[in-house]
């Protein structure tokens, strides 16, 4: 195999050290090692790295975050690795085992017609997982499933095998920090890449002591990534909510009960579907899917929806006998329900480019 180890570090200790030799020792004579800016008390083990045979260091003269310097070295390898079969980055902090890093770059080898991603997934499941690392994972595990459709085991996993015709593509993806990691799964899956799991050894040192990742801090960025996929919806839900209950105080006394709800209903959606699609379709989906396409499914499951709303909180409000301010209550809960369901929907079939999946 033609593969080059990537080995991004910040402050490391001794345990980078062992890391690329361990990696030397399993037969990888190409490791590109990323000093992302440590400080002057942790430049002994770059030092010590960049003695041995087949590692090459690259440094950033500040920190720049674990996105960047995977994206530095992907740059890298694209400049002056041109006949590499393509790269796998490594945690430096001893939690990947060189046997492990292998496996993965078999798998992706054996896969090359596929230009697919390997993951080393760890088993989260084990009684010597931290209990921030498996409720973090289990978390964001069920958010990518939901938000994404990402069926995904480890969804913090820093051992990735990636073929070398998808690096440019890896550069482009947005993110500089941790939050990096899980943009490119959003990507990869927004572009139809496959990828594969590779169970591998759970090594937690110290209980993860080494480990930069901060859980509140960085957890809040990552889940920032994934949250702009359901914030336009619930901003256009607001519009449709108030507009809803503007026009009910309107025309609440002019008309029938039934009548009053249907013409409520209806133009507080026209409004907020407006908005709704363009901004799904532009910034939350990112879709290339054309509108000619998009926006017919678009309104299909719209005017569904609408019709389910309106038959539901009809029949909601006239059996309970609500006045105006308790209709609108029901329709937010029955709203959210909907809402719910049409995510997933504009996910999987409005927005969807089938070519890519």
């Amino acid at each position: 195999m033609r593969i080059c180890v990537i080995v991004p570090s910040y402050n490391p200790d001794e345990k980078l050290i062992s890391t690329v030799k361990g990696l030397a020792e399993e037969g990888f004579d190409d490791i590109l090692v990323i000093n992302d800016g440590s400080d002057e008390a942790h430049n002994q083990p770059f030092v010590e790295v960049g003695k041995l045979p087949g590692v090459t260091l690259v440094c950033h003269e500040v920190n720049k975050g674990k996105g960047r310097a995977m994206k530095t070295a992907f740059q890298y390898c694209i400049e002056n690795r041109k006949d590499i079969d393509g790269v796998v980055t490594v945690d430096g902090d001893g939690q990947h085992r060189p046997g492990d890093v292998r496996a993965c770059c078999n798998e992706m080898i054996a896969k090359a017609d596929q230009n697919c991603v390997v993951l080393g997934c760890r088993d989260f499941s084990k009684p010597d997982v931290p209990p921030r690392s498996r409720m973090g994972n289990n978390i964001t595990k069920g958010v990518f499933r939901f938000a994404c459709g990402i069926r995904i085991s480890d969804t913090q996993t820093g051992l990735r095998a990636i073929p070398a015709a998808l690096l440019p593509f890896m550069t482009e993806v947005s993110g500089e920090r941790y939050e990096y990691e899980t943009q490119m799964l959003l990507e990869m899956n927004r572009k139809g890449i496959p990828f594969s799991e590779v169970t591998i050894d759970t090594v937690y040192i110290e209980e993860n002591a080494s480990s930069h990742f901060h859980p509140f801090r960085d957890s809040f960025k990552i889940y920032a990534v994934i949250l702009k996929f359901i914030m336009n919806s619930l901003l256009s839900f607001v519009i449709d909510i108030v507009l809803f209950t503007i026009l009910e105080f309107i025309i609440g006394e002019k008309l029938p009960h039934w009548a009053m709800i249907l013409i409520a209903t209806a133009g507080a959606r026209v409004v907020s579907s407006l908005y709704n699609y363009t901004m799904n379709r532009s910034k939350v989906f990112e879709s290339e899917v054309s509108v000619k396409s998009s926006l017919p499914r678009y309104y299909v499951l719209c005017l569904g929806q609408m019709l389910v709303s309106y038959g539901l909180v009809n029949a909601l409000s006239w059996v309970l006998k609500t006045g105006n301010i308790l209709t609108s209550v029901i329709k937010v809960l029955v709203d959210v329900t909907l809402f719910l369901l049409s995510f997933q929907i504009q996910r999987q079939w409005v927005f969807a480019d089938k070519k890519n999946k």
